[in-house]
């Protein structure tokens, strides 16, 4: 019999549009040292955009909160080269994290311009959907910077409506999500003959 190759939860080989394999998985603390790294590789206007605000580095501080996201709140996917953790590049975050109030959840994507346009952050924000829909939470929302329309654009097309904030230069995108469909209890078996 063939072995079958599974994959550990949240874990998937894909393959970009430029034929890169990457590997999308949950972020892990061995990631601090290649985000640091990597971050050096980002344009300032990438780290805006995700940020809200210029930074020269990612420092260990941040790098260390980045990636070792508290499991019962938040969420964080990477999308690295498909070595082990600590050896791979990352190309890619996505976080998603529950409000105290547990119904409302942030998102936030910060993908680098060597894999941009190749449709990984739309797989990266579908996969954060699906998580807040696991916690039942009813709304997500990220705070994008006016000028940043990739983003804004891509969160329209997967359902996310745009809302003023009152923060100059910041609109919100927020999707409101379905309550989960009660579930039915099984019919009963037909009587023979019926």
């Amino acid at each position: 019999m063939a072995r079958r190759n599974r994959m550990p939860p949240w874990h998937e080989h894909v393959r970009l549009a430029n034929g890169r394999d990457i590997l999308i998985r949950p972020i892990r603390p061995e990631d601090a040292g290649p985000m640091q790294a990597a971050f050096t590789l980002l344009e300032p206007d990438e780290i805006r955009q995700r940020f809200l605000h210029p930074m020269k580095e990612l420092s260990a501080q941040q790098a260390e909160q980045l990636t070792r996201p508290d499991p019962r709140r938040n969420f964080a996917l990477v999308a690295a080269e498909p070595l082990p953790p600590g050896e791979a590049l990352v190309g890619a975050v996505a976080r998603i994290s529950l409000d105290a109030n547990g119904k409302d959840a942030e998102f936030a994507i910060l993908v680098s311009h060597y894999v941009n346009g190749m449709g990984l952050g739309r797989h990266l924000m579908r996969r954060l959907v699906r998580w807040a829909k696991g916690r039942k939470v009813q709304r997500i929302y990220g705070d994008v910077l006016e000028s940043n329309l990739p983003m804004q654009a891509l969160a329209a097309s997967l359902g996310f409506r745009r809302e003023p904030t009152p923060e100059t230069g910041l609109v919100r995108m927020v999707l409101d999500l379905p309550p989960p469909k009660p579930k039915l209890p099984p019919s009963p078996p037909l009587a023979a003959g019926a």
